[in-house]
């Protein structure tokens, strides 16, 4: 088994060391050890990639632990899913009961992935009940509002004055797009108010 073990070493800045790691993932037969430095909150790791695309079936991935590779019960249970799927085993040196190329391995992280599905569903089940409560209390979910009715009118101020589009948005630290809608509403508030006015 020795000449398929392939290794994955990260750490998150290049101010940390990956010497304990790489040694320890050699040590363990490692043939191959892809060196990542990078945050793992993030997918877009080059290294990773490569390592990805470098295993093959049959091909073993170890890492000296879980953390080297996600941050949470869900990222970690997918990757080695998906390793699973094409024929690649996976193995942590600091979590020796993960070791899918066991039969005991596969059924702790058979037992895992459960667990980290039964997280996806819980975490689904509170936004979409935060969202329920938001919107009984009159507020729908989604990005705040940009332009506050105090940007509102200080835009008004500011296109007064003779300042662009662009100059305005800039200065309010908001989008051309929100901007114009903004203005584009108070003018219609603004025609409507005129028209009730003449009426009385």
């Amino acid at each position: 088994m020795s000449g398929n073990l392939i290794g994955y070493a990260r750490v998150s800045t290049r101010g940390q060391s990956l010497d304990s790691q790489v040694d320890a993932l050699v040590g363990a037969g490692a043939v191959r050890v892809f060196q990542e430095y990078a945050s793992g909150a993030t997918q877009a790791r080059a290294r990773w990639k490569e390592c990805l695309d470098y295993l093959q079936s049959g091909n073993v991935l170890i890492v000296a632990d879980l953390t080297r590779l996600g941050r949470s019960t869900a990222d970690l249970a997918d990757i080695v899913t998906v390793l699973g799927h094409r024929g690649i085993g996976f193995r942590s040196l600091a979590e020796p009961w993960l070791d899918t190329t066991s039969a005991h391995g596969k059924l702790i992280f058979d037992m895992f992935a459960s667990l980290a599905e039964y997280e996806r569903s819980r975490l689904s089940e509170r936004t979409k009940a935060g969202l329920a409560a938001a919107k009984a209390r009159g507020r729908l979910g989604g990005r705040p509002r940009t332009m506050t009715p105090s940007k509102t009118e200080a835009a008004q101020q500011l296109r007064n004055q003779g300042k662009t589009l662009n100059e305005t948005a800039q200065i309010l630290s908001v989008s051309v797009s929100s901007l114009t809608r903004a203005l584009s509403q108070l003018s219609r508030t603004e025609v409507l108010r005129a028209g009730h006015e003449d009426d009385g």
